[in-house]
C-alpha cells in the first residue's frame, strides 16, 4: 500500500500549501463576500464557522480528494460494522454502538452486542433510580448522598467533564466526588467532610489492575471498615465497572454490584458505557439518555453526511491542513462557557492519547507532521494570561473556540459580554492589525511622534490565526453530547488520514512498567544500580531525606 505521501492528492497538498502559506485571511475575506456560506455548516442545535482558516475551495477540494484517497468512507463503514480496526490489540472499537438509537444487531465475535448494551443501559437505569429515590441503602440503613467516583483517564476524565458542564442539571438528590490522583491529598480531602454510611463508592478499572486505582480504592476500603466495623459493609457501598469481573470480586466486590466493561470500548471513549454511572446518578437517567441521543445525532451525520460537508470530517482535515502542511505544531481549545470548564484537559487526553504516535499501521516510523499538541483554558481566563502568545508570538497556534448563544445560567449583561469577546477574538486573530493602522489611531489620541515611533512596532498583529468556531445554541445534556462525538469522531479521522494506530496507548505502558519497579525498591529501601545515574541520584536523595525527617 502506498505511503500517504505518495498520494497525488498529499503532492498536490504539500505544493498548495506553499502557496497559502504566502495568503492572508484578510485579503481572502476581501476577496470573497461568501466566504462565511461557503465555510460553514449548520446542524439543528450547533454551527461550525471554518471560514477564519488559511484555506480556498481548493483547498478544501484536495482535502477531501485526500480523504478519499486515504479510502476513509470505507473505514467508517469499518468501524460502525464491528471490524477489528484497533489492529496492534485485535479489537473492534464500538464505542458508537454504546449511543445506538436504533438498536441495530452489531456482531462481534458472533453475538450480537446490542443486547448487551441494551441490557446494562437497564441496569444503570434501574441502579441510577434506585439511588436517587433513596431505596438503596448504606451500612446504617440511611439513604447514599454522596458518590465517590474512583479511576483514573478515560475512567475519571469523561464522566468528571460531563458533571461538570452539566451541573445545572443536577437536582442534588446524590452529589459526585471523584478520585484520580494516588497522590493521597486527594482522597483524603474528598473523604474529610463525608459519611461513611452514606457514601457509595464506584470504582471504574477496565482491567482492575490499575495501580492508582486500586491503592485509592483499598483506602476507600479501610476508610469504611473502620467506621462500620463490618466487611459485609462492603456490598452496600463498593461498585465496580470493569471488564475483569474476577478481579473485582476478589477485592471483595459483590458480583451483583459490577457493571460490565467490554475490550471494544477504549477508556477515554467510555463515557457513554457504565462508566458514565455518576453522570446517571447525578444527573438522573432520563439526562443520560439525552447524552447518549445528542452523541447518536452525530453518529448519523458522521454516517451519512458527505465528507465536504462532514462537521467531523471538516475538522479533522483543518486539523491536518494546520499541522502537517502549514506546519503548527500545537492547537488551542477555547471554551468560552463556565461550563466547559474541564473541556480543554478532557480533548488533550482524547487526541493526544489516541494519535500522539510516530509510527504508522505496518510499524514504520513516519516521516511528515502527526497531531499536534491539544491545551487551552476558560476563554475569558486565557485572554488574560496566553492570548498575548497567540496574537504575536512567531509560532502560529490554530485554535476552538466554543461558545453558546444561550447562557444556563442567565444574569442580565453577563453573557453579552463574555460572548462579545468570543466574536472579537477570532476577528481579531484573523486581521490583525498593520503599523500604519497602529500609528493611524496612535495619531488620533493625540500621541507624540517621538512615542509613535516607539510603540507603534510593538503593537502590531500579524494576524492571519487560523480558528474554528463552534456554536451552540445552548449547553444540554443533548448538544454537550452532540459536542463530545464531534471530537471523537474527528479524532478516527485525523487517525485514518495519518496512518495511526488511534485506539491503542501504547506509550502509557512504560512509564507505568518502571513505577512498578521503582515502588518495589522504594518500600524495600534498595535502590537497583542498574538505573542511570540520575535517576540512581534522585532516589537516593529521596531516600536519604526521608530517612532523616524520621529520626
Amino acid at each position: 500500500m502506498k505511503s500517504r505521501e505518495q498520494l497525488n492528492s498529499w503532492q498536490q497538498l504539500t505544493q498548495h500549501a506553499d502557496h497559502m502559506k504566502k495568503q492572508h485571511m484578510k485579503e481572502l475575506f476581501a476577496q470573497d463576500g461568501q466566504r462565511f456560506e461557503k465555510f460553514s455548516i449548520k446542524l439543528p442545535s450547533i454551527l461550525l464557522d471554518y471560514s477564519k482558516n488559511t484555506i480556498t475551495s481548493e483547498t478544501m477540494s484536495l482535502l477531501t480528494q485526500l480523504a478519499k484517497e486515504c479510502d476513509l468512507e470505507k473505514w467508517r463503514e469499518r468501524m460502525f460494522s464491528g471490524e477489528r480496526i484497533n489492529s496492534t490489540e485485535d479489537r473492534a472499537v464500538l464505542h458508537t454502538a454504546l449511543r445506538d438509537r436504533s438498536y441495530t444487531p452489531i456482531q462481534v465475535d458472533g453475538y450480537d452486542i446490542s443486547k448487551e448494551v441494551e441490557r446494562t443501559l437497564a441496569q444503570i437505569k434501574v441502579f441510577s433510580e434506585d439511588i436517587r429515590q433513596g431505596r438503596w441503602k448504606g451500612y446504617s440503613g440511611k439513604r447514599i448522598t454522596d458518590i465517590v467516583n474512583i479511576g483514573v483517564g478515560g475512567s475519571n476524565l469523561g464522566p468528571q467533564m460531563v458533571t461538570e458542564a452539566l451541573k445545572r442539571f443536577s437536582d442534588h438528590t446524590v452529589n459526585v466526588h471523584y478520585v484520580s490522583n494516588v497522590d493521597g491529598a486527594q482522597i483524603a480531602e474528598v473523604l474529610r467532610p463525608l459519611k461513611p454510611e452514606n457514601v457509595l463508592f464506584i470504582v471504574s478499572s477496565k482491567t482492575f489492575t490499575t495501580t492508582e486505582t486500586m491503592l485509592n480504592a483499598k483506602t476507600a476500603l479501610k476508610w469504611l471498615i473502620a467506621s462500620s466495623f463490618d466487611q459485609s459493609a462492603i456490598a452496600q457501598h463498593f461498585i465496580a465497572v470493569t471488564a475483569n469481573k474476577k478481579n473485582a470480586i476478589n477485592f471483595g466486590i459483590a458480583e451483583h454490584n459490577i457493571f460490565d466493561m467490554w475490550d471494544w470500548v477504549g477508556g477515554r471513549f467510555s463515557l457513554w458505557s457504565a462508566i458514565g454511572l455518576p453522570i446517571a446518578i447525578n444527573l438522573g437517567y432520563d439526562n443520560f439518555v439525552e447524552l447518549l441521543n445528542g452523541a447518536y445525532d452525530i453518529d448519523c451525520h458522521f454516517q451519512h453526511t458527505e465528507l465536504s460537508n462532514n462537521i467531523p470530517v471538516i475538522l479533522a482535515l483543518l486539523s491536518m491542513w494546520n499541522c502537517t502542511f502549514l506546519g503548527a505544531q500545537s492547537q488551542a481549545i477555547l471554551p468560552y462557557d463556565q461550563s466547559l470548564h474541564m473541556l480543554s484537559a478532557y480533548l488533550q487526553q482524547a487526541e493526544m492519547e489516541s494519535n500522539g504516535k510516530s509510527v504508522n499501521w505496518y510499524g514504520e516510523t513516519i516521516s511528515y507532521p502527526t497531531v499536534p499538541s491539544i491545551w487551552g483554558e476558560l476563554g475569558i481566563n486565557g485572554q488574560h494570561a496566553f492570548y498575548q502568545y497567540l496574537h504575536q508570538s512567531n509560532n502560529i497556534v490554530p485554535a476552538d473556540f466554543i461558545g453558546s448563544v444561550e447562557s444556563v445560567t442567565p444574569i442580565q449583561g453577563h453573557h453579552e459580554t463574555l460572548m462579545s469577546n468570543f466574536f472579537a477574538q477570532t476577528q481579531a486573530l484573523m486581521q490583525g492589525v498593520n503599523e500604519q493602522q497602529v500609528r493611524a489611531d496612535l495619531i488620533a489620541k493625540g500621541r507624540s511622534a517621538d512615542y509613535i515611533d516607539k510603540v507603534a512596532p510593538h503593537k502590531v498583529h500579524q494576524g492571519n490565526r487560523p480558528t474554528n468556531t463552534l456554536l451552540m445554541d445552548k449547553i444540554s445534556p443533548f448538544t454537550l453530547g452532540s459536542l463530545i462525538a464531534i471530537y471523537e469522531h474527528k479524532i478516527f479521522v485525523q487517525g485514518i488520514l495519518l496512518q495511526i494506530c488511534s485506539f491503542d496507548q501504547w506509550g502509557v505502558e512504560l512509564g507505568k512498567g518502571l513505577a512498578s519497579q521503582i515502588e518495589s525498591e522504594l518500600y524495600h529501601n534498595n535502590i537497583d544500580l542498574s538505573h542511570d545515574s540520575s535517576t540512581w541520584n534522585l532516589l537516593m536523595h529521596y531516600q536519604e531525606v526521608k530517612s532523616n525527617d524520621k529520626v
